[in-house]
């Protein structure tokens, strides 16, 4: 059997580690494939698929729109925030309203957190400014004041009281106030011209290393922790139930309704391209 190896660009956090436990430590067979696991940050892993780099990647789901031509959204991998998601910190309390005009620490420009906080707040550069700093020292950035506020995301939403910092707003209780839907923040998606049958395939076997890993939850989370940026057992457990479980094995009806919702907004706001139906290829 001649093997067919492919890229797989995830994130190097604890809930995209936790999810791909099983794949990476070869834990069942996956028949002629064989993958590379490439470890960047999202804002990274969005870049690269714009220009089609890899075959299979996590993707922001904000930068999808982008790359709907050349990548189909597999039906299992999502990270879905229902009714909490990226949050907006700041060195002392200030309303919503109060963040207007001011500067704010964001982690990459085709994150869904800055999509989402422009739906809420307005179109960056009018309605606030900017500056993109690498998500894991946001935090810190907005203790030393070099900006009014930060959009965190990942294990930043379980640290930030550590330093002290207030909690603004956070946009996955504001999206599903507003929608009743869960926030759709990533997910995973294959390259259409590896052809039907293996993106049927891999994404099969995409679903089968999270329901491995949720199967077998205590390895997978001692697995998780060496990703885990200052979380001990317990807070990175706790990261990877908000981020890998029903919803990350299939977005399933409400989800995919998030998806269209949040990307339709986007798209009538100017913010994102305007897209047609959404391709998934869905797990078995």
């Amino acid at each position: 059997m001649n093997e067919i190896h492919l890229n797989l660009g995830h994130s190097p956090d604890p809930d995209d580690a936790f999810m791909f436990y099983g794949l990476a430590k070869d834990k069942f067979p996956t028949g002629p494939y064989r993958f590379h696991h490439v470890l960047q940050d999202i804002q990274t892993l969005n870049q690269r698929a714009m220009a089609g780099e890899l075959e299979i990647t996590a993707i922001s789901i904000h930068a999808y729109p982008y790359v709907a031509n050349r990548y189909a959204l597999t039906s299992c991998g999502s990270s879905m925030g229902d009714k909490y998601g990226p949050m907006v910190v700041a060195r002392e309390p200030i309303t919503l309203s109060q963040l207007r005009g001011k500067k704010i620490a964001i982690p990459g420009k085709l994150t869904t957190a800055f999509l989402t906080l422009q739906l809420c707040l307005g179109k960056a550069g009018e309605a606030f400014d900017y500056e993109v700093v690498h998500f894991d020292q946001i935090p810190a950035y907005v203790c030393d004041g070099k900006v009014d506020a930060g959009l965190i995301i990942h294990e930043g939403q379980l640290t930030y009281q550590n330093l002290g910092l207030h909690l603004i707003v956070d946009l996955g209780e504001w999206w599903h106030e507003k929608t009743d839907l869960p926030l759709p923040l990533g997910g995973n998606c294959i390259r259409k011209d590896l052809g039907k049958t293996v993106c049927q395939e891999v994404t099969d076997i995409l679903k089968h290393s999270i329901a491995y890993s949720l199967e077998h939850r205590a390895e997978a989370v001692e697995y998780s922790l060496q990703y885990g940026r200052d979380l001990d057992r317990q807070l990175a457990d706790q990261f990877v139930g908000m981020y890998v479980n029903d919803w990350t094995l299939d977005y399933g009806p409400r989800g995919r309704a998030a998806i269209t919702r949040i990307l339709k907004e986007g798209a009538d706001a100017g913010l994102v391209p305007a897209i047609g139906e959404i391709e998934y290829v869905t797990a078995k």
